[in-house]
């Protein structure tokens, strides 16, 4: 890609970001702008190539798709220890390697389903049958906290269904990203599968392109919305994962000591750079410390810092921008009374690094509580009855993900009822699956990923109408 620059209105932009190694502050490399006249040029390879990608038996586009997982499974190591270096994340426990293994699973199983047309209604007099077609070209918007597990969410249906693909992944995770394509452009047919790379400013011109039927984003409530706005002008498609400030409801007398590792990995996986993290724990008066012992006590055994080493399982915060926005909800917190519950140790290194930290005496109102921290930061607020709980864990805007814990499941199931959230867990959080469809309710988007519906997301509906012949 030759290194100029994007002009959109008066805007000129620099050439280079620099990608860092969250862990040491290392530079990896410059990340250059890919320029207006090249995301052109793209796309209309992208648009050729689409057709005749969509002209494909499916059972072909099926078999490629799988070809692909299997290029990824024995390139799994390299692209795990690129994610490592660039993203922060751990090789071991939820980090890397589980990454890695997760694109593998998100592409096998969109490969094994099918789509077929539907005859929806048939009588004496008519037969309606419902096809799928595929949109075209669709632009995916990858983030930074887990770049290549979510671009292979974007990818792998739309290709599934016929679409062509241009991704732009983050700026901050640019490497790993590249790294990975250029693994599944080894299997695909040339220009089906296309990069950009640069600054948000290169997505906004990717996404307002007049040749764009679909856009895939997932980020935050406010490029969501530029988002949306972007689409206005050709009509595209959109399914956006907007992020959340995701509520765990603990009910009364839970047995703690059974539940604990999964509340701890629901707050903390990925140091809670997670759209789908429990961020605020309501856990009843009576509860209060025996929730606070038990989580502080196991925090206090997981190891932090540099993923590269193997014997640990929590890293840095991937960028400066989030780290000082974390730091920013502490200070804060700080300076508003809040009881800081537990603390765990920062690693002597120069990265980025916030230990995990425990937050007491806040409720909502405060800023720890209603802005999402997407960080290794946990508020425990306490509660007095079940309704309040419920009422303030639907007090937020967002509306990804939410939970409830306890040993009664009928009550657990009573009380999900009520959540205002596109999936709420039951003594478990974040656990998503390539059959089940997630998206969010609120601002935390709309659309769906995700087996059969995620598959219906990528293709426009087509109904052939056939009046019958009558005697």
């Amino acid at each position: 890609m030759k290194k100029t620059s994007l002009e959109k209105g008066n805007n000129t932009l620099n050439t280079d970001f620099l990608s860092l190694n969250p862990s040491t502050l290392e530079v990896i490399g410059k990340v250059e702008n890919t320029s207006s006249e090249e995301i052109d040029a793209i796309i209309v390879k992208a648009k050729k190539a689409q057709k005749l990608w969509a002209a494909r038996l499916d059972a072909e586009r099926k078999e490629i798709l799988l070809k692909v997982a299997e290029a990824l499974q024995t390139h799994s190591k390299h692209l795990a220890e690129w994610i490592t270096k660039e993203q922060g994340k751990p090789l071991n426990g939820p980090g890397a390697h589980f990454e890695m293994q997760a694109c593998v699973g998100w592409t096998q199983v969109p490969a094994s389903l099918d789509l077929p047309e539907e005859i929806v209604f048939e009588d004496e007099t008519r037969k309606d049958i419902l096809y799928r077609n595929p949109i075209g070209v669709v632009a995916a918007i990858a983030p930074w906290n887990w770049p290549l597990m979510i671009a292979i969410w974007q990818i792998i249906p739309s290709l599934r269904m016929g679409n062509a693909v241009v991704i732009k992944p983050s700026e901050y995770t640019t490497f790993c990203s590249l790294e990975m394509i250029k693994v599944i452009n080894s299997v695909l047919p040339e220009d089906i599968l296309q990069v950009v790379t640069g600054k948000g400013e290169v997505g906004a011109y990717l996404t307002g392109h007049p040749e764009i039927g679909k856009i895939m984003f997932t980020g935050s409530i406010a490029t969501g919305k530029k988002v949306i706005e972007a689409s206005a002008s050709n009509m595209a498609r959109l399914t956006l994962e907007c992020g959340g400030n995701d509520a765990g409801i603990i009910l009364p007398g839970l047995d703690v000591a059974k539940h604990i590792e999964s509340i701890f990995w629901g707050a903390f996986l990925n140091m809670g750079q997670t759209c789908a993290c429990l961020k605020r724990l309501y856990v009843h008066e009576d509860d209060y410390e025996k929730v606070v012992q038990a989580l502080a006590g196991y925090s206090s055994n997981i190891p932090m810092g540099n993923g590269a080493d193997e014997t640990v399982v929590l890293g840095p915060i991937q960028n400066k921008m989030q780290y000082d926005k974390i730091q920013d909800l502490i200070h804060d917190a700080e300076n508003t009374g809040a009881e800081f519950l537990f603390k765990g140790q920062k690693p002597d290194l120069k990265g980025y690094f916030i230990p995990v930290t425990l937050i007491g005496n806040v409720d909502n109102g405060d800023r720890i509580v209603d802005e999402e921290q997407f960080g290794p930061v946990l508020p425990i607020i306490k509660y007095k009855t079940v309704e309040e709980a419920i009422w303030k864990a639907n007090n937020s805007e967002n509306g990804l993900g939410a939970s409830v814990w306890s040993d009664n499941s009928d009550e657990a199931e009573k009380v999900a009822a009520q959540l205002e959230a596109g999936t709420v867990w039951i003594n478990q959080h974040g656990a998503i699956h390539p059959f089940v469809p997630f998206g969010g309710a609120k601002q935390s988007g709309y659309g769906v990923e995700f087996g059969i519906e995620g598959l219906k997301a990528v293709t426009t509906p087509k109904v052939i109408s056939i009046k019958k012949q009558t005697s």
